[in-house]
Order: C-alpha cells, then structure tokens, then sequence
C-alpha cells in the first residue's frame, strides 16, 4: 500500500540538505463510523451549508473569516493564506539539539515518520540520520502543517526518523489550576507498602497488541446483532466503587493477586525505575 504524505519538503542541518516528506505514525481512531440517518426514510442526511438570509450557498464561493468584533470578520482567500510564506512551511530546519528528558511528556503531541524523498536524498538523508543517532539527543526544528507552525522534535527510529509535534507553552495547562485543591496530607506508610505490593503484582511489559479498544468491539458486535435481527442484550450497570474502608479495600486486593498480571522481570524494574516520570516521551515500542 502506498501510503501519501502529509508533508514534503527539505531537512536542513547546518548546510546539508535533502528532501524528505512526512507521513501519519498512526491511524484515524476506530473502524466503527456513524451516519445520521433519518429513521422515518432511512436517508442519510446531508448538511448543506447555509447563509441564514440568502438560504443554501455552495461551498466553493465561500472564505474563511476571522471574527474581529460582534459580527464583524476580516475576510481571507484560500490564495491570500498560501501568500504567508515562512521557510519552515518548505524546510525543516534543526535548530538545537536536547536531552530526550529534556521535553515534559505534556508537550509531545503528533507522532509522524520521516523519510527521505527519492533516490537522491538518500545519502544525505542517512548522514544526517547516522549523526543525530550517535549524538542520542532529540533534535528539534520548525514545520508549517496544515495553517500552523509547530516545533517538530526528530529522533532516529530503526532505518528512519520518529518526528513528533510539539505543543507550545500557550497550549498546555499549569498543573496548578487542577492540582492546587488536592491536600497536602500525607499518605498512611502502611497503606504505601500495601499500595506497592499491589503495583509489583501488576507489573509487566507493555505489549499494545494486548490493549483492544472494548468499547468498539463492543459497537460491532452490536451492530452484528442486529443485522442478524437480534434484540440487543441489557448491561448491567457497574457496581458502585465508593470505598468505605481504604485499608480494608487494600489488603483484599493484595490478597485477589490471582487475578493479576503476571510480574515482570527485575530487569524491566529496574529500568523502568530510572526514567523520570513526569519528563521522559512515551517509550518507544520494539
């Protein structure tokens, strides 16, 4: 399958350039996608857009506008946006070079691929990859995509580069304005080790082939029963999880270890202990 790519441009390090072009990490989420459906004629219905003096206008005469005052808009050409011209809408081009833990994990955003573009890029494609591997830090630069330009942080994965987009400061929240009303108390010791001994039952390795969205299998063997003409069956509800007794509610589920996953290996601990929390990107697979 050949697959398009969101982006085509140059990655520039320094004075060395080649052509490269972006391509989505990931697919659109879920294969289970509704129509609305007028159930009286069973149509699909189409939305039509509509000026609410003139009634149905057709979508190629219309513009973007942005609204300055109440009803009042600045009005803009497809042509006129594309006349906003800045190097990054055409070059990546690194800027600075970071520790990977460097980045809080709230910032990194997108996940694309990057690849070279065409036989030729190769070779430079490959110096500059081979450079930014040995050097084990993130490289950082400036991409325009779609209307927005975004930091893009760069990083060797197997024979390409992992790009992710990253989040200006303007678009993440402080902590603060969430976590400011929780207390201060500190936690009982006892319930800690409990708590602890729970998490090392638990413990294992991340395989997301294991993950399976429930709810979307969930939809389509809903949807499959009722094209068999199936009455679809009634949940029940979730039990109520309020806890009454913490420490009683956590010495019985030290005791449901049975019911765990299985324990992972020292190593994978003691690795997993290192990586700082709050700070490191989501660890790559394979």
């Amino acid at each position: 399958m050949a697959y398009r790519p969101t982006w085509q441009g140059h990655l520039k390090l320094s004075l060395v350039t080649c052509p490269v072009a972006l391509y989505t990490a990931t697919n659109s989420a879920g294969d289970v996608h509704f129509n609305l459906i007028n159930p009286k004629t069973n149509n699909r219905i189409k939305m039509i857009t509509t000026d609410p003096d003139t009634g149905p206008v057709d979508r190629s005469e219309l513009v973007k506008g942005y609204e300055v005052s109440k009803g009042e808009y600045i009005l803009l050409t497809q042509e006129e946006i594309n006349s906003v011209k800045l190097e990054s809408t055409k070059t990546i081009e690194i800027e600075r070079f970071v520790a990977e833990d460097e980045i809080d994990r709230l910032y990194w955003d997108n996940p694309y691929f990057m690849a070279p573009d065409g036989n030729l890029a190769q070779e430079a494609f490959g110096v500059i990859r081979t450079a930014m591997e040995q050097s084990g830090q993130i490289a950082l630069g400036r991409v325009v995509i779609g209307t927005r330009e975004r930091i893009l942080a760069l990083e060797p994965r197997d024979k390409g580069i992992l790009a992710y987009t990253i989040r200006s400061n303007a678009e993440v929240r402080k902590p603060d304005e969430i976590f400011a009303a929780i207390s201060d108390k500190a936690a009982d010791p006892a319930m800690i080790s409990i708590a602890e001994k729970i998490i090392e039952q638990q413990e294992g390795p991340f395989d997301p082939s294991k993950f399976v969205d429930r709810y979307e299998e969930a939809l389509k063997q809903l949807i499959e029963d009722k094209k068999k003409g199936h009455k679809p069956a009634k949940v029940a509800e979730p039990e109520d999880t309020n806890v009454v007794d913490l420490m009683e509610a956590l010495r019985a589920s030290l005791g449901a270890k049975g019911k765990t996953a299985p324990k992972a290996a020292t190593t994978s601990k003691s690795k997993a202990a290192k990586t700082p929390p709050t700070k490191a990107r989501p660890r790559k697979a394979g």
